[in-house]
């Protein structure tokens, strides 16, 4: 028990210096797959470099520790970390853009990495913790497959992290891998920002003709399955492999190929989703949102799923806190289905007495805010005790 206790300990700490080391960064995201050669660090290092050329500040931590792929990605083999006053100093590729990565401790390129968890958590640990990050608009990090100790150890530092990219391609092979990924996430309540289907078909530098290597679709219905957003498929091409190999970042080439612009395409779509996200985030901070709570017999309904209508309260604080209410009745209950339908509807926050996990779950991707365990009182008093923060939630009887 003592050791648990000073395990426990030991990790809030470590959590703590990477809260407090990582605070000045706004917006931190994960990419993942279930399985390796799915083109997930290439994935990661174009959206950082993308993202450094439209004048942000960004932070590309590799902390895929077997096989680091972020310095040849961005030709910076060779280069090593230095102790500055700050912390470690990351390595720059450009002025905008810094990186870690295992590989920078690596004197020999063809050297094997032969540790074991301990030590792998500690370097993880280091690089967020120590790192001189600074001021960044965004950090990616590049995650090794599967869903091992590295990953474990990186959602545990980066509490509170926008969510991950989840690359696959399009065979059923690598899909089956990115299922245990995508649960992976959902345990961890690390929200899915979008799924990006890599490799979808090979097109020609000749004729600029597509061919289908492997059965397409297998991201975009597994993006349904999960109810999770689908950012867009890239094509595979010879110039992307040659930059690739060359550690000169595809993104960056002027050539507007297929590949390019569908690389262009997704990460407009995922940063738009993320700006959408930080206004209704900015809407709630500044007393503006939609909160739902649902009724039986028009009182708060104890149990979710028993609900019949839902009372609609728009809040303002130009209007000294409950701008108006209306109350309106639902679809039939389907699983993802009121999520979706609340969603649409603008809501931000659902108040319930009881909801089962895997609804808050359904809730939570959906970006809707869950508070469950509610007192049995009146619509408009537990929007007030919401936004005074005195709501007093007590157990959740829905809890399965």
């Amino acid at each position: 028990m003592a050791f648990n206790a000073e395990h426990q300990e030991k990790m809030r700490a470590e959590e703590e210096k990477a809260r407090r080391n990582t605070s000045d960064i706004r917006h931190k995201i994960l990419v993942v797959s279930g399985k390796g050669g799915v083109g997930k660090s290439s994935i990661a290092a174009n959206l950082a470099v993308w993202l450094s050329m439209r004048g942000l500040m960004v932070g590309l931590l590799d902390v895929d520790i077997h096989g680091p792929s972020v310095p040849k990605l961005l030709g910076l083999e060779g280069s090593r970390l230095i102790n500055g006053p700050d912390g470690i100093e990351p390595v720059r590729y450009r002025e905008s853009l810094k990186v870690m990565s295992v590989g920078f401790l690596i004197p020999d390129e063809n050297e094997a990495v032969i540790w074991r968890g301990p030590m792998k958590h500690q370097l993880i640990q280091q690089f967020v913790g120590e790192a001189a990050w600074g001021e960044l608009d965004y950090l990616i990090v590049d995650c090794p497959p599967g869903t091992g100790e590295e990953p474990l150890s990186i959602v545990g530092l980066l509490k509170g992290a926008d969510g991950a990219v989840v690359v696959t391609t399009p065979n059923q092979l690598a899909i089956a891998d990115v299922r245990k990924c995508l649960t992976f996430c959902r345990r961890l309540n690390l929200p899915v920002l979008g799924i990006i289907e890599n490799m979808d078909g090979f097109v020609c530098g000749h004729c600029n003709r597509k061919t289908d290597i492997f059965a397409g679709g297998g991201g975009r219905r597994l993006a349904d399955e999960f109810e999770v957003p689908y950012i867009g498929s890239v094509p595979i091409e010879p110039e992307m492999v040659w930059a690739a190999d060359s550690g000169k970042p595809y993104i960056g080439t002027t050539r507007q190929s297929a590949g390019w612009l569908a690389l262009r395409e997704g990460f407009e779509v995922l940063v738009s989703g993320l700006e959408q996200k930080n206004t209704e985030n900015n809407d709630k901070e500044h007393g503006t949102m939609r909160i739902a709570i649902p009724l039986f017999e028009g009182k708060l309904s104890q149990h979710f799923g028993h609900c019949e209508q839902f009372a609609i309260v728009d809040t303002d604080q130009a209007a000294e806190g409950i701008a108006g209410r209306q109350d309106v009745t639902p679809p039939p209950h389907e699983p993802g289905v009121l999520p979706r339908w609340l969603g649409g509807m603008g809501v931000n926050v659902i108040i319930a007495g009881g909801m089962g996990q895997r609804a808050q779950q359904l809730f939570t991707q959906n970006q809707i805010e869950v508070v469950v365990g509610a007192p049995a009182e009146s619509p408009e008093e537990l929007v007030r005790s919401y936004l005074n923060k005195t709501l007093q939630s007590g157990a959740n009887l829905c809890d399965h």
